[in-house]
C-alpha cells in the first residue's frame, strides 16, 4: 500500500437496473424497500448492498490478496472442505496466514494491513479477548430512486420434474413429478442515487490508502456489473462523482440533493414509471452550482458518467473513463 494521506470527500453514485430488484425486503416478502412509504413511491437499497457489491468484485479482483497481500476481504462467507462455516477467529487466521501476518503480535493493525474492507468501511471483531471495534473512514447512505416506482407481483413455472422418470414396457412414464411454481415482486426499470463520504483522519487510523479509494470507486462502477443474480435484475452504473476537499474537516454535504431528473418526479406518479434509460435525463445544472460556489475548498473533481445517459448542464472537474 502506498503511504500518501487520504483527502476528505464525497461521492455521488448513480445506477439503474431493468427487470429486477436488487435490495429486497424481507419484511415485505421480498419486495422493494420503501422507507419513504407507499405515498411516495420511491424505493431504496441498503447501504449494506451497496457495500457488497465492492466487496465481491475485490473478492474475485483479488483472490490472492493482491501484491502486497493488502486486498483480502473479512466479511465474506467461506467454508472448508468439509462445507463447513468459518467463524470470525478462523477467517481471521485464514487471512493471516494467507497474507502472511499471522506472526503479528497486534492482531487488530495485522488485520487492517490484510483486509480492504476493514480498512475501508471498519469491522467489529470480538472474538474472546481479541477484540476491537474500528469506525470506518467510507461511509454510505441509502441509494434512493429518483422517481415513484411500482413493482409487480410475477409466477412462473419450473419445468424440470420434482422427480426422476421411467418408461415402462407399455411405454407408460412412472414417476414423473410436476414442475415448481415460483412467485417473486419485479420492476421493470429503475434510477438509484447514493451518497458517501471518505473521512480522511479515520482513514490515518485505518491505514486506507489511496490505492484503496482508487479500488473503491472502481468496486462501485464494476462491481454493479459483476455481482449478478437472477432477481437483482440487469444493473447498469450511469454516474460517479468523486470530490476531494484541501481541509480534511471541509465538507460541502448533501451534494445529492443537487442531483434531479428530467422530466421530475411528478411525472412518474401512479404507473406511469420510467421503463428505460433513454426517457430520463440527468439534470445536474443546481449540482454544478453549488461545486462552483465552493471552488476554494475543493482539491480535486473527478467524474465517469456512462455514454447511454442523457445529461443536463456541466460540471467541473476532470471527466474519466473507468
Amino acid at each position: 500500500m502506498d503511504g500518501n494521506p487520504i483527502h476528505s470527500g464525497e461521492i455521488l453514485f448513480v445506477k439503474c437496473v431493468k427487470d429486477g430488484i436488487p435490495n429486497r425486503d424481507p419484511l415485505r416478502e421480498s419486495d422493494a424497500r420503501r422507507i419513504f412509504g407507499e405515498e411516495d413511491g420511491r424505493i431504496s437499497l441498503s447501504d449494506v448492498s451497496i457495500k457488497r457489491d465492492v466487496r465481491d468484485y475485490v473478492l474475485a479482483r483479488y483472490p490472492d490478496g493482491g501484491e502486497n497481500k493488502s486486498m483480502f476481504v473479512f466479511c465474506r462467507e467461506e467454508r472448508t472442505d468439509g462445507n463447513k462455516l468459518l467463524g470470525r477467529e478462523k477467517l481471521a487466521t485464514t487471512i493471516l496466514e494467507r497474507a502472511e501476518r499471522d506472526a503479528e503480535k497486534d492482531l487488530r493493525d495485522a488485520l487492517l494491513t490484510s483486509a480492504f474492507d476493514m480498512r475501508v468501511f471498519g469491522a467489529v471483531f470480538s472474538v474472546k479477548k481479541k477484540s476491537f471495534n474500528q469506525v470506518g473512514p467510507v461511509q454510505f447512505g441509502w441509494a434512493h430512486s429518483l422517481h415513484p416506482v411500482e413493482t409487480k407481483y410475477v409466477q412462473g413455472t419450473v419445468v424440470m420434474p420434482s422427480k426422476d422418470t421411467e418408461v415402462t414396457d407399455t411405454g407408460e412414464e412412472e414417476g414423473k413429478g410436476q414442475g415448481t411454481i415460483w412467485t417473486s415482486y419485479t420492476l421493470p426499470f429503475a434510477l438509484f442515487l447514493m451518497p458517501g463520504v471518505i473521512n480522511a483522519q479515520i482513514a490515518g487510523d485505518t491505514m486506507m490508502s489511496e490505492e484503496d479509494v482508487e479500488v473503491l470507486l472502481e468496486g462501485l462502477w464494476k462491481g454493479t456489473t459483476h455481482r449478478q443474480a437472477r432477481g437483482r435484475g440487469i444493473q447498469q452504473p450511469l454516474f460517479l462523482l468523486h470530490v476531494e476537499y484541501k481541509d480534511p474537516f471541509d465538507r460541502i454535504g448533501f451534494l445529492e440533493e443537487g442531483l434531479k431528473i428530467e422530466p421530475g418526479r411528478d411525472a412518474w406518479q401512479g404507473e406511469n414509471t420510467p421503463s428505460s434509460l433513454e426517457e430520463i435525463k440527468l439534470d445536474v445544472e443546481k449540482l454544478a452550482e453549488i461545486l462552483n460556489a465552493n471552488e476554494g475548498k475543493i482539491r480535486r473533481i473527478r467524474l465517469w458518467q456512462h455514454s447511454g445517459l442523457q445529461g443536463t448542464g456541466e460540471l467541473p472537474g476532470e471527466k474519466m473513463t473507468m
